[in-house]
């Protein structure tokens, strides 16, 4: 290897658009399992977590790269046509190669130690094939880890352990025969045959054609197309190519870059992955949460307002300022059994949009029967009951029977003037406009009074009402409404996740 096919251009960062991608679906995923903790299936959990681990320790590796897996037997000429496709004389060929079961790899780009280490190929088996020399000429391949493995019809059982290790690992399969041997068992029976299913993955490439008169290569080709068929492969593509003349490189690389461009096995296979896991947790969550009317606790304030006496008590404060009652009755201890029945029925309420063991989140989550009926006595007591009369409206309706008496008093005057007037004296209505005036302002005080005090008592009435219903809301908000809203926001949370792990 010469110095300048050392020079790699540095741009070429192979963890790129595909890993970051599939990095955050996972972080989604793994984000989604903690929230969900507890409330989701442990089976379910322990399956995402073991998901969320694997393909993570797939994505450090990267998982935008494209390996391509060149295998044939001996004498196939397969690390010849390496070396074409390469560019470079690396791989070795003739009587060396059969010895050894190290995998040769060749990459494009930068960033595929990791990956390679993963792969098993040796520091002294890499090459990275792109130069400043080569300007963009290469960049169609930036990504590929070409590997030339051992030949799987080697006698020693290393090399075939190494083939069949690396085989599930290839985005693409390039099988290369030869004229002589493509029809060789070892092939056919050990491999192609049970690679049924996989046949978009596949390629075969019969070498050394220069070897063939020209008039037999389209023969020669049908036939070995006729072999895979017969194998049960069917749109696996057969190409002619000579490594030593160089016919038919060209369109292998050509093929090579169309796999290059599209999503590789690793980002399909950890996708996938990700995606089924997605999909268990998508059955620990509901489509959608309880809106905000589901969470209405006015049902609860009722109850509980109807149980501590609250309307009685408003009423009585109403009574006793317009004055037709002398006391308050207090409040009275709400019992157990009805917060109960309505904490239940607001639980069933909500809990039912959820699958069970988010039902048993929100059940654990708001308050219990005890501390409701507490809270619930504490905060009536802490409502003012003010149950006095008005000093204002009891003096205006003293004086308006003062104003009465009055008005009484001068009529009854103005009357006896009348009758001494009607017996021969000389009659005088100076008494009668003073009482018509007085009566009047004692009837229209009098009214006034108790349109006040009526008016006063349905204003403390009803803030009587008010306050206590508001302590009872802020009750059932703080034990009810407020911890099921955190429990269903984690599961909104959750839900959301899945879809991005899901890739929607």
């Amino acid at each position: 290897m010469s110095g300048t096919e050392a020079i790699v251009p540095q741009h070429s960062d192979l963890h790129g658009e595909q890993t970051r991608a599939l990095s955050h679906r996972v972080s989604s995923l793994d984000e989604a399992r903690e929230i969900g903790g507890d409330r989701l299936d442990p089976a379910v959990a322990e399956r995402v977590e073991v998901v969320v681990d694997r393909v993570r320790e797939r994505i450090e590796l990267g998982v935008d790269h494209t390996i391509v897996a060149l295998l044939g037997g001996t004498g196939s000429g397969k690390s010849s046509l390496f070396n074409a496709v390469c560019g470079l004389d690396f791989a070795d060929v003739g009587v060396k190669r059969p010895t050894t079961s190290k995998v040769t790899a060749c990459v494009w780009g930068t960033g595929g130690e990791a990956l390679l280490d993963w792969l098993g190929v040796a520091v002294d088996r890499r090459i990275e094939r792109e130069s400043l020399l080569d300007g963009e000429t290469e960049a169609p391949l930036r990504g590929l880890v070409l590997l030339d493995l051992p030949d799987h019809d080697s006698i020693e059982p290393a090399h075939r352990e190494v083939v069949d290790r690396l085989l599930p690992m290839a985005d693409l399969l390039v099988w290369v025969v030869d004229p002589q041997k493509y029809a060789d068992d070892a092939l056919h029976s050990g491999y192609l045959r049970h690679l049924v299913g996989h046949e978009g993955a596949m390629a075969v490439v019969l070498n050394q054609v220069d070897t063939v008169p020209e008039e037999m290569r389209d023969e020669l080709l049908a036939d070995v197309s006729r072999l895979v068929v017969e194998d049960g492969l069917r749109g696996v593509p057969v190409r002619a190519a000579s490594a030593r003349t160089g016919e038919g490189v060209p369109e292998l690389r050509d093929r090579l870059a169309a796999v290059v461009s599209r999503k590789s096995v690793a980002a399909e296979r950890a996708g996938a992955e990700v995606s089924d896991a997605a999909t268990l947790l998508a059955g620990q969550v509901a489509e959608r949460e309880p809106g905000a009317e589901q969470l209405d606790v006015s049902g609860v304030v009722d109850v509980l307002a109807e149980a501590a006496g609250l309307p009685a008590i408003a009423d009585a404060v109403g009574a006793v300022v317009r004055g037709g009652a002398a006391h308050v009755p207090t409040f009275g201890a709400v019992q157990a059994d009805t917060v109960e029945l309505a904490r239940s029925a607001w639980w069933e309420h909500v809990a039912r949009a959820v699958p069970g063991r988010w039902q048993v989140a929100l059940r654990e989550a708001v308050a219990s029967t005890e501390r409701l009926r507490e809270d619930a006595d504490d905060a009536l007591a802490s409502v003012t009951v003010v149950a006095r009369r008005s000093r204002v409206a009891t003096w205006a309706l003293g004086l308006s029977v003062v104003l009465g008496v009055v008005a009484v008093l001068a009529g009854s005057i103005a009357a006896g003037v009348n009758l001494v007037g009607l017996g021969g004296g000389e009659a005088n209505g100076w008494a009668l406009p003073p009482a018509v005036v007085t009566g009047a302002v004692a009837v229209l005080l009098a009214v006034g009074t108790v349109t006040t005090r009526r008016m006063l008592a349905n204003r403390r009435s009803e803030r009587v009402l008010h306050e206590g219903r508001a302590a009872l809301e802020r009750v059932a908000v703080a034990g009810l409404a407020g911890p099921a809203a955190v429990v269903l926001a984690e599961h909104r949370r959750v839900r959301e996740l899945v879809r991005e792990a899901a890739g929607g």
